[in-house]
């Protein structure tokens, strides 16, 4: 039994010094920590960053800015020659670099090859034919030789016995100058029949002749034909496979170009051989800037597959009639087609290759400019802010042409000077809604 003057340790209903410390020293921490975190939220500062741009001296240029694709000034088609049936077995891959009298496209010989063995044989069964038409003509002319000699000697014969009517009686004497008369008329007949086939023989050996003749153009033409079954490059120069036109593609896809297995049709234009020493740019003009143009004018033009270098060029055609573009929309877009050949080429460079042209319009040497983004309104006037030190000054200036990216100061600023390309204000006002 517990002794009455001994106490429990934990009294009911009271709490734990440590815990109640524990606590006060949590909620004492937070406290602070958002003390501080106000402070710095409510006066604290904020640094801005502000684009700038130096005033710089420069020529100032105002240009016409479109797209277009390298073109060559002169290529060779390679086209199928006028032979049927003919189907590609060999073609020299896309942009293939070749060498003068290399074999670009070739087609299936066997056909052609079948044609000329063929009608080699027409050609001598003609010989063979002609040959025994002689061989029977010379046996007909024999035949015809002895029957006119057979008359020759009974209208002799005859005669002999018509001059012996002296002696004879009036009958028998009569009888013979009748004999002679018949005589003589066989002759004549057989005379007609040997002429009669002279002229037949002669017709009979023309239309063999002329037979044979059709055969051997035949013949000719196949023998021809089979030496057409290659197409080879007239010089050095870089394969260009064009589009087969009648070809199955699958739609919504562009046309598939030509490939070995194709069957192709007279005049198919196949491949083409780019002269690459004479380049151009092909153009598209917007009606607006068709105005600000005209021939010679210099060009840069930059090349999406070659961004390390820049092409010059010079306008030499200007189209004065609009092309229309139909893009889906019920009304056409008008576009003047123009050309800039390029003055410096590259090994890279290849027709069809997309690229940006920039035409000079104007070009004011050695001239003072700012970014077009710094100039600003104050009261009416032009304005700039010049950064001094970390702060920002306006100052009003004098501006003269501009373009879509320089603006000219005529005064007002220096060279080396630096100003801004946004308010200040504005850029203030943007970083303290990123805080927030």
């Amino acid at each position: 039994m517990p002794s009455k003057d001994q106490r429990p340790t934990t009294r009911l209903g009271k709490s734990n010094p440590r815990r109640v410390k524990f606590i006060t020293w949590t909620l004492g921490l937070l406290l602070c920590g958002g003390g501080v975190f106000a402070a710095y939220r409510y006066t604290g500062t904020t640094e801005v960053e502000v684009a700038v741009a130096r005033v710089r001296r420069a020529d100032f240029v105002i240009s016409v800015r479109t797209r277009g694709d390298i073109k060559s000034a002169r290529s060779v088609i390679m086209t199928a020659p006028q032979v049927p049936g003919l189907r590609i077995v060999h073609l020299a891959a896309h942009g293939r670099s070749v060498k003068k009298g290399d074999v670009v496209v070739e087609f299936d010989p066997v056909q052609q090859e079948q044609n000329v063995i063929s009608r080699s044989t027409n050609v001598q069964l003609a010989d063979g034919d002609i040959t025994q038409m002689k061989a029977s003509q010379k046996m007909d002319n024999e035949a015809d030789a002895m029957s006119k000699m057979s008359s020759e000697y009974d209208v002799e014969r005859a005669k002999l016995d018509a001059s012996k009517a002296e002696v004879l009686s009036a009958i028998d004497g009569e009888k013979n100058r009748i004999q002679v008369g018949v005589s003589e008329g066989t002759l004549q007949q057989v005379k007609a029949t040997i002429n009669a086939h002279q002229v037949g023989h002669e017709a009979d050996l023309n239309r063999l002749g002329q037979r044979k003749n059709n055969a051997v153009k035949d013949r000719d033409l196949a023998q021809t034909y089979l030496t057409m079954m290659q197409l080879r490059a007239v010089s050095d120069g870089i394969v260009n496979v064009l589009p087969n036109f009648r070809s199955q593609g699958t739609f919504g896809q562009s046309t598939p170009p030509f490939k070995e297995g194709d069957n192709v049709w007279t005049g198919a234009a196949i491949a083409e051989m780019p002269d690459l020493s004479q380049m151009y740019i092909n153009l598209s003009l917007e009606e607006v800037d068709r105005g600000k143009l005209q021939m010679g004018q210099a060009v840069r033009v930059r090349v999406d597959a070659i961004p390390d270098k820049e092409f010059a060029g010079e306008i030499d055609f200007i189209s004065p009639i609009a092309s229309l573009v139909f893009r889906g929309g019920a009304t056409a877009e008008k576009t003047f087609p123009a050309r800039a050949t390029l003055k410096n080429l590259d090994d890279r460079l290849r027709p069809g290759m997309s690229s940006t042209a920039e035409i000079i319009v104007e070009r004011q040497p050695d001239r003072l400019l700012i970014p077009a983004r710094s100039s600003f309104v104050k009261d009416g006037k032009p304005a700039v802010y010049v950064q001094i030190g970390k702060n920002f000054v306006v100052r009003p200036i004098e501006v003269g042409t501009r373009n879509d990216e320089d603006i000219i100061v005529t005064s007002g600023l220096k060279e080396g000077e630096i100003v801004t390309l946004e308010s200040p204000a504005e850029a203030a006002k943007r970083a303290s809604k990123k805080k927030i």
